[in-house]
């Protein structure tokens, strides 16, 4: 939704390490975010488990706030995104996509 609205975001993903370890194990994808999984590259910035912290959260919303490069890329990228998703079909070659990438994973 924040990629529709064109509000650059940062993700955050920080769970019971069992848990993030087991589904890590069973699913075999490069990102989390729809965004990067969509694009098939690193379009918004996640930080997942370890990575999570007060102070890469500080910096990389600093970066979406006071870097003009950092949002005008980001921006851009949902463009990329919205170009992507507005062709007819769109869900469909979304949906064929993620599967493929996850049977290449496996």
């Amino acid at each position: 939704e924040a990629a529709v609205f064109m509000v650059p975001e940062v993700v955050c993903y920080k769970g019971n390490s069992v848990s993030f370890h087991i589904a890590k194990w069973l699913i075999k994808v490069k990102y989390i975010c729809l965004v990067n999984l969509i694009l098939d590259r690193p379009a918004v910035k996640e930080l997942i488990q370890n990575d999570f912290n007060e102070n890469s959260l500080k910096e990389e919303l600093g970066k979406l706030l006071n870097d003009k490069d950092a949002r005008t890329s980001v921006l851009k990228d949902y463009n990329d995104l919205k170009s992507n998703l507005s062709q007819s079909g769109a869900s469909s070659r979304v949906a064929s996509s993620i599967v493929e990438y996850i049977l290449e994973g496996e």
